[in-house]
């Protein structure tokens, strides 16, 4: 009687996600905001309060975030009130307002002698590295939050990106703003990025005129 042929057996291991918190990241809360400032500003981090306040204003990827240069932010002597740059993933402009404090921030960050000579707002430390890395900027968003006693792999970089038009959206259910503000093309991407349901995200689409 021919053998059969049998599955290899395999040991169990354990699964890549065991103990992570999985799926959309979550934004940061108000409170969760101006404690990380807070401590940024007592630590005088001039360029991670910088980074993290723009990161808020912004709302852009983490890609986009990273490769920003001075030019983009700094003009006629002063820090810009409004920016415009072109997305790396859907090559669409977005604008986005840059507030009092951020502003500060980014102009105290520049005096900083690191920065003499340098073209892109958040040089890497590494003479072959432009810039700093999104890999590096991840790494600085898990510091942040774990700062304040948030678990770090419940938070990443599009939690800075969500931070703001979450409440933007929950204080106004204006899904075509949010769509505007993040760079999206689809609106199913905004609900998705929300995690708005699909009723609601109807009933507030049909009341907004675009």
């Amino acid at each position: 009687m021919p053998a059969k042929n049998l599955p290899a057996i395999r040991a169990c291991l354990p699964a890549w996600n065991k103990g992570r918190i999985v799926g959309q990241k979550r934004p940061l809360q108000p409170k969760h905001v101006w404690a990380i400032r807070v401590r940024l500003e007592i630590a005088q981090r001039t360029r991670e309060l910088a980074l993290f306040n723009l990161a808020i204003d912004s709302k852009l990827r983490g890609c986009d975030l990273v490769r920003l240069k001075v030019a983009d932010v700094f003009a006629a002597g002063q820090v810009k009130h409004r920016v415009t740059i072109v997305q790396s993933k859907t090559q669409g402009p977005v604008s986005f307002e840059i507030t009092e404090d951020t502003r500060k921030a980014i102009a105290t960050w520049l005096e900083d002698p690191l920065m003499v000579g340098s073209e892109h707002l958040w040089p890497g430390r590494f003479h072959e590295r432009l810039h700093i890395s999104t890999r590096q900027y991840a790494r600085l968003v898990r510091e942040w939050v774990a700062s304040i006693g948030l678990e770090p792999s419940a938070y990443g970089t599009h939690s800075m990106r969500r931070t703001e038009v979450a409440q933007i959206y929950r204080k106004t259910g204006n899904l075509r703003a949010v769509q505007l503000l993040l760079g999206h093309t689809k609106m199913d991407s905004t609900v998705r990025y929300l995690g708005v349901e699909l009723e609601d995200a109807l009933a507030i689409a049909e009341a907004v005129e675009i």
